[in-house]
């Protein structure tokens, strides 16, 4: 069964925004990710907006576990190309404040999410990390220019290329999150509740000049662009993410082939 995003107004003026895919550990597939860019178009008017997962966990990262080997290449790179990128851009180009509110493990593809957000409130003793490593996976400049941007990129090698978590203290020492609470929910919404009561025109208008100023930040050549861009897609082709991919569902240390 598909996951859904459950929505509901916890607070005046705060929408919430809940991800629900409990067999799944709340990986992010279609159903969720073009819920959650029409969410966000409908409800940008809102004084603040929090983005949270259902039953103990943010979201453990692209639901790509699933996918038929003879057609990985395709789906998973489209998965992750279009609906993914169009989440992480309505996230972005909504003018309300975002928050982000980690009850449990934020991984993958669902820490990116989170990074899209403007502030993150992350639960004691959660995890938070980016596994590409541990699957063969070459993720996208895009994602990664934001990591970087956020936490410099000493800390953003260190996520990617060794692909271990770090736990919420770390991460809050890192600015990977802004802070840590034993009640996440409480936190987030009174932050959402203070943002909310803010002058919109300021808070709207303040996010969206941080928004241009890191774009305008890092321009790409085109053609190193479209390199990096075929370097990636080159990777859904290979054999070590299938394998990648199969180790991690079977528990069990990849054999790469390095094809």
């Amino acid at each position: 069964m598909p996951g859904e995003l459950l929505v509901d107004e916890p607070a005046a003026g705060v929408v919430r925004l809940t991800i629900s895919n409990p067999a799944k550990r709340n990986a992010l597939d279609h159903a969720i990710l073009d819920a959650l860019a029409e969410a966000l178009s409908v409800h940008c008017d809102a004084g603040c907006i929090v983005l949270t997962g259902g039953r103990g966990m943010f979201s453990a990262g692209y639901d790509i576990g699933d996918i038929p080997e003879d057609v990985f290449a395709v789906q998973a790179e489209k998965l992750v190309a279009h609906p993914f990128t169009a989440a992480l851009d309505a996230l972005e180009a909504c003018g309300a404040p975002v928050i982000a509110a980690l009850p449990g493990h934020t991984i993958g593809g669902g820490l990116e999410m989170a990074l899209c957000c403007d502030l993150r409130v992350a639960a004691e003793g959660i995890l938070l990390g980016m596994p590409p490593a541990k699957l063969g996976l070459v993720y996208s400049h895009t994602g990664l220019r934001r990591f970087i941007q956020a936490i410099g990129a000493p800390r953003t090698r260190e996520l990617f290329l060794l692909g271990r978590n770090v736990d919420a203290r770390t991460a809050l020492n890192w600015g990977l999150v802004n802070r840590v609470a034993a009640d996440v929910e409480a936190e987030s919404l009174a932050l959402a509740s203070e943002l909310a009561a803010n002058a919109p025109l300021s808070v709207r208008g303040n996010k969206r000049v941080i928004r241009e100023l890191l774009a305008a930040d890092v321009q790409l050549d085109e053609e190193v662009e479209r390199e990096l861009i075929a370097l990636r897609e080159t990777c859904f082709a290979s054999e070590d993410i299938r394998e990648g991919v199969r180790a991690f569902a079977e528990k069990r240390p990849p054999r790469w082939q390095g094809r």
